[in-house]
């Protein structure tokens, strides 16, 4: 059985969603492609605050599933911004379950990389702005 890990504090918390049956196969496992696009949102969300407007994600340098995720886990994604270059910004998601089976625990399921590009109104890359 994993080790309950305890949530990380909010700072980060990007998404927080509950899969449902749709999003499983017979055996009440998420399909990994919906964690990935759960992913990709929640990191999505951080860069385009970041970007302040419109970005795309241009990659996905890392995925590691590191535990299964099922129908009525809590799941929590919570990312930050780890690199910005002139018209890319690079994100770290990490995503934990909260199970409520016979006791309550805490899993991390994934950690991720990806890298989105801030684009303007005809799709171009366009530069980050410099924080405020």
């Amino acid at each position: 059985m994993p080790e309950d890990i305890g949530l990380p504090d909010d700072r980060h918390l990007a998404i927080r969603v509950m899969p449902g049956p749709a999003d499983s196969n017979a055996e009440g496992d998420i399909f990994g492609g919906w964690i990935m696009s759960q992913v990709d949102i929640a990191g999505s969300i951080v860069a385009r605050r970041r970007a302040q407007g419109r970005i795309v994600t241009v990659a996905v340098n890392s995925f590691q599933f590191k535990q299964p995720a099922f129908v009525g886990d809590l799941i929590s994604c919570y990312a930050e911004v780890t690199r910005i270059g002139t018209t890319s910004i690079t994100v770290r998601v990490q995503a934990f379950a909260e199970r409520y089976r016979k006791h309550h625990e805490v899993v991390r399921l994934t950690e991720a990389e990806l890298t989105y590009v801030a684009i303007d109104d005809q799709r171009r890359p366009r530069p980050v702005p410099a924080e405020e």
